[in-house]
């Protein structure tokens, strides 16, 4: 008898690295774990702004301790993530930009490409993401075969209220779920919502919520 899948929340920004190694392991396992993944692109300073959390980057500590544990984590799950020069940029543009992916495509295949190539581009590549000229050179909208013309609608679509409303919106629903910070997991587990914060806790959110031994790979 086949179970219905449980919905999984992930709320994310690009500009966290530690987004991407929580986007990362839970797109490895989605078909494994046989949960329902919904993406929720959202911004990382609205957050930060609406829950009083303060940035890392202002504890000396915390840097140092970042910059070691990132390297650890990121040669673990087999990420390639490089520290950028330049780690002080307003992710606002991309975070619209994804919006309205997900808004023209109505689903998670593109989304996760993009999202993808956005993360690359910043913890590997260290290319700008915030004028549009970057946006329209993210490779995964080629891919996906979108032409110049589709492109362009999207460079135009998310600069729109609607997006601008959106994004907010998705936001406000991570501050709702408590959000401090990103990556935030929320799983739908017999009407009601288990939040897990970071990248480190799908041992336990596994075990909560999925019945399931996790065995990383």
């Amino acid at each position: 008898m086949m179970t219905s899948k449980k919905v999984v929340e992930l709320f994310y920004d690009v500009a966290s690295p530690y987004s991407w190694l929580g986007f990362e392991v839970i797109c490895r396992y989605k078909n494994v774990w046989n949960i329902d993944l919904k993406f929720r692109p959202a911004f990382l300073g609205g957050v930060m702004k609406g829950s009083g959390n303060k940035s890392p980057a202002m504890v000396q500590k915390k840097v140092l301790y970042m910059d070691k544990d990132l390297s650890r984590l990121r040669d673990y799950f087999n990420v390639p993530m490089q520290h950028p020069e330049n780690t002080n940029f307003s992710s606002l543009s991309a975070m619209r930009f994804l919006t309205a992916v997900q808004e023209r495509e109505g689903g998670n295949t593109m989304a996760e490409q993009v999202s993808r190539e956005l993360f690359l581009r910043i913890w590997n590549e260290d290319k700008d993401i915030t004028e549009p000229g970057s946006l329209s050179e993210v490779p995964a909208a080629v891919k996906a075969g979108l032409s110049e013309s589709e492109i362009k609608e999207l460079l135009e679509l998310y600069t729109s209220p609607k997006m601008k409303d959106k994004l907010r919106s998705t936001t406000q629903d991570a501050l709702d779920y408590g959000a401090f910070g990103f990556p935030l997991l929320v799983c739908h587990v017999n009407s009601k919502a288990e939040v897990f914060f970071g990248s480190d806790r799908f041992e336990l959110m596994a075990h909560l919520t999925l019945d399931i031994i996790v065995i990383y790979w």
